[in-house]
């Protein structure tokens, strides 16, 4: 392992290191949490649907204003930062974590700190092709902002919204249960077959 490995394995570990201290009075939520996304029930997918269902009713029902909708979320989150830390402990009682939780709650965040790589990877990216291939970076944008802006203009906001988030909340799931990695197994193996097909009609 060269000299840059060992700085990004070591910055790596920082940054887990310190977001695990951010979250540290949330650890008991987020373990709770990580199980419930992760089903290792098998009628937490439910609980999961259910909860996201019920609240995107409520909005549905209450039609806030955007600027209501995005006060009251962030009031939520406020009450939440203030409450967690005192009703926790109380909660889940102060017992002291086991060693499979330690190293749960550090997967977690470690599985965080490269997600915000990732994005900030791809991003930086975005900026790299912009200065070395300006128009595949003007077509490919416009292209992009384009089928979305048309399914925007087919699918009701709210709608849409309540799909991304399900989809979002269910796919730590998804993936330890390998159902993604099935199905796009699946579809893979639909389009080698449909160009082996399309080489023989050619030949």
């Amino acid at each position: 392992m060269d000299e840059g490995d060992n700085r990004s394995t070591n910055q790596l570990a920082a940054e887990t290191a310190n977001l695990e201290e951010h979250f540290k009075e949330w650890g008991d939520v987020i373990l709770v949490a990580d199980r419930v996304l992760r089903w290792e029930k098998p009628w937490f997918p439910a609980i999961v649907m259910g909860a996201v269902s019920l609240v995107f009713i409520l909005v549905y029902y209450l039609d806030p204003s955007v600027l209501s909708g995005v006060s009251c979320f962030v009031m939520l989150l406020c009450l939440a930062d203030y409450l967690v830390p005192i009703l926790a402990p109380r909660i889940f009682g102060l017992g002291q974590w086991s060693t499979e939780q330690h190293q749960r709650f550090h997967e977690i965040c470690s599985n965080l700190v490269k997600s915000r790589r990732r994005a900030i990877g791809w991003w930086q990216r975005l900026f790299v092709l912009k200065e070395e291939k300006p128009k595949m970076y003007f077509m490919s944008m416009i292209t992009f902002l384009a089928v979305v802006a048309w399914i925007g203009q087919q699918v009701h906001n709210l709608f849409l919204t309540y799909l991304i988030v399900s989809f979002l909340l269910l796919l730590p799931g998804l993936n330890k249960h390998g159902i993604i990695t099935k199905y796009a197994g699946m579809g893979k193996r639909e389009i080698n077959k449909l160009l082996k097909l399309k080489e023989k009609k050619n030949e």
